[in-house]
């Protein structure tokens, strides 16, 4: 079992919903999640489609552990093609949505077309029904979630923003008022479906293959209790990484200019953790309980009582704006949720702008003092992005799209690859990262592996492409049949327990060996999905900024991106994935992998 073995198809066009099986074959080739989503968007699409016409479509996945007693098995995704980058896109996510969709007793919903009215889709184990949304339509993802779950006792729901209604490229969807498909703009494509929301609720079980499938997962929940990381990461959460990464010289900071912010303490977790946290939050299954509810009782936002900030959206929108007020990042934070926009986009995104003020190649016109270090003006950007209003519209489309606008040289400062903008890791002092961003395969992504650990640890050399092809390829290959499981970026496993849990589960005999290649299966596909859209070598880049702007300071003072270095380390990664020097899989590894 571990799968409930049907799916919906909905056609909004049409207003037809029909319950489908699922694909036995096709779920063991791919597991679930990511895997399974890749292969119907692959399948579903002809190159070329515009991410936001009818044609396009949306899976909202889980896989075969959501809702399960495995620890973090509330995860889930959404898989679609990005209106952001124009590639293949799929975004994880947390809270209690992806188990009560299993409980309604699905495995996924496929969403196609466009609807004729403003709407949104309810899904339960007793029937599932297209609903009008104009009761929701224009408001925050806040009340939409308030106003449904009113609606609808016990359900969860899945909802976009004024920034998906308005197809801002990089609007999320939200969840659980603080778990966000963040990246690559899937809240746009639910707005250019006219769908405001999906909700879901039910009371089906979810059964295992084999009786000694709770015993495995309690013995590894214990393990998971007493991991001295998980105990770290339940004290401080993923905020731990200000002061790390500050340390280490790889902090964004004023838009990569730097990897030292030099009040970095003051948005740190540690200094979270002493002044504003009073409980922690989980999602649902986990005991790491990484997220942090904050209250800041004094200053400019006093009152202010919020899930968060991470560490990403810290990185972005505190120390890359030059921002040194974790109450302000945080506000910065909560508007974007309830805007329904990514927050990693958004901080980066800005803060381009205001080094293109900086620079003379924007005017100060439509924001007050639009500079490093201005609070208002990066919640009131925020604003105007997600309404797409005056200069919100320039940069509602992210950097790479404003800059082709704003011209002079300022597409070598929009910190971006493939579209999509780097996340909270500056590759000059973390040159794993470098190669980790300019191959993943949604564009510049910090999820699919990470490399800070191992180059502070030893385990790589720091400052150097030593090793870490071979790192980064293992690395997207395990990521990917992770995501596929789905099981939660910060679960410490093994992969022979992992594989043990999942047949038990499923009743599939995987070993260790044919599970990795199950991602190493999905990460050639997305990949081919990437290159009929017109993905090359030439894209797998970094801005020039990494390879000619020397780093003022910290660890990689005096540093650039090595450019030899990168390309030889690009070249020697295709050749251990068996693709060719234009970064295209080759016939004989794509029959090998049977694609």
């Amino acid at each position: 079992m571990g799968y409930m073995h049907k799916y919906l198809d909905v056609d909004l066009t049409s207003e037809r919903i029909q319950e489908k099986k699922l694909d036995k074959e096709l779920a063991e080739k791919f597991i679930g999640g990511k895997g399974l989503g890749a292969k119907i968007l692959y399948d579903e699409l002809e190159a070329g489609v515009d991410p936001l016409s009818p044609e396009n479509i949306i899976l909202f996945m889980t896989g075969p552990l959501t809702g399960t007693s495995v620890v973090t098995s509330g995860r889930w995704c959404i898989v679609t093609k990005s209106p952001h980058t124009g590639i293949y896109l799929d975004s994880q996510i947390g809270g209690n949505f992806g188990h009560r969709l299993k409980k309604a007793g699905y495995d996924f919903i496929l969403v196609r077309g466009k609807a004729a009215n403003l709407c949104y889709l309810l899904v339960t184990s007793e029937g599932s029904t297209i609903i009008s949304a104009k009761e929701v339509w224009g408001r925050g993802t806040f009340a939409t979630e308030e106003i449904l779950q009113g609606k609808h006792p016990k359900s969860e729901v899945a909802s976009i923003g004024i920034a998906g209604e308005k197809l801002v490229s990089y609007a999320n969807v939200m969840t659980g008022r603080s778990h966000m498909a963040g990246r690559g703009g899937s809240g746009a494509v639910m707005g250019s479906k006219n769908l405001k929301a999906v909700v879901v609720s039910g009371t089906e079980k979810i059964d295992a293959a084999h009786k000694n499938f709770r015993e495995l997962t309690r013995t590894f929940r214990t393990k998971v209790q007493n991991d001295d990381g998980v105990k770290n990461r339940n004290r401080i959460g993923t905020m731990m990484w200000v002061n790390m990464s500050n340390q280490g010289g790889f902090l964004p900071t004023k838009n990569y200019q730097s990897g030292v912010f030099e009040e970095a303490d003051s948005i740190s977790g540690e200094t979270m953790l002493e002044k504003y946290t009073y409980a922690n939050r989980a999602c649902y299954g986990c005991l790491i309980a990484c997220g942090k509810a904050n209250k800041f009782e004094t200053g400019k936002y006093a009152g202010l009582d919020v899930d968060g900030p991470e560490y990403e959206t810290t990185a972005l929108l505190g120390s890359n704006c030059g921002i040194n007020d974790l109450a302000a990042v945080a506000k910065a934070s909560e508007m974007c949720d309830d805007l329904g926009i990514d927050t990693i986009t958004a901080g980066a995104t800005i803060s381009f702008a205001m080094e293109c003020v900086e620079k003379g190649y924007l005017q100060q016109s439509d924001v007050d003092n639009l500079a490093f270090g201005n609070d208002d003006a990066v919640l009131e950007m925020i604003k105007l992005i997600s309404h797409r209003e005056r200069i919100g519209n320039l940069f509602a489309q992210g950097s790479k799209a404003a800059a082709v606008k704003i011209g002079h040289d300022s597409m070598d400062f929009a910190i971006q690859v493939k579209g999509n903008e780097l996340a909270g890791v500056e590759p000059r002092g973390s040159w794993g990262m470098a190669l980790a961003y300019s191959t993943s395969d949604r564009g510049a992504c910090h999820q699919r592996t990470w490399t800070p650990s191992a180059e502070l640890s030893g385990d790589l050399p720091r400052f150097s492409f030593e090793g870490v092809p071979k790192f980064v390829k293992e690395s997207q290959d395990e990521r990917a049949a992770c995501f596929s499981l789905v099981v939660c970026d910060f679960l410490p496993f093994n992969v022979p327990e992992m594989v043990e849990m999942l047949n038990s589960a499923t009743g599939f005999s995987y070993t260790p060996e044919s599970y990795l290649e199950v991602g190493e299966r999905i990460w050639n596909l997305t990949r081919m999905f990437n290159v009929r859209e017109g993905i090359t070598a030439n894209d797998d880049t970094l801005p020039k900024r990494f390879f000619k702007d020397i780093m003022p300071e910290g660890d990689a003072k005096g540093l650039v991106v090595s450019k030899e270095q990168f390309e030889a380390a690009k070249l020697e990664y295709y050749q251990l994935r068996e693709w060719n020097n234009n970064g295209i899989p080759t016939e004989t590894k794509l029959k090998k992998l049977g694609l």
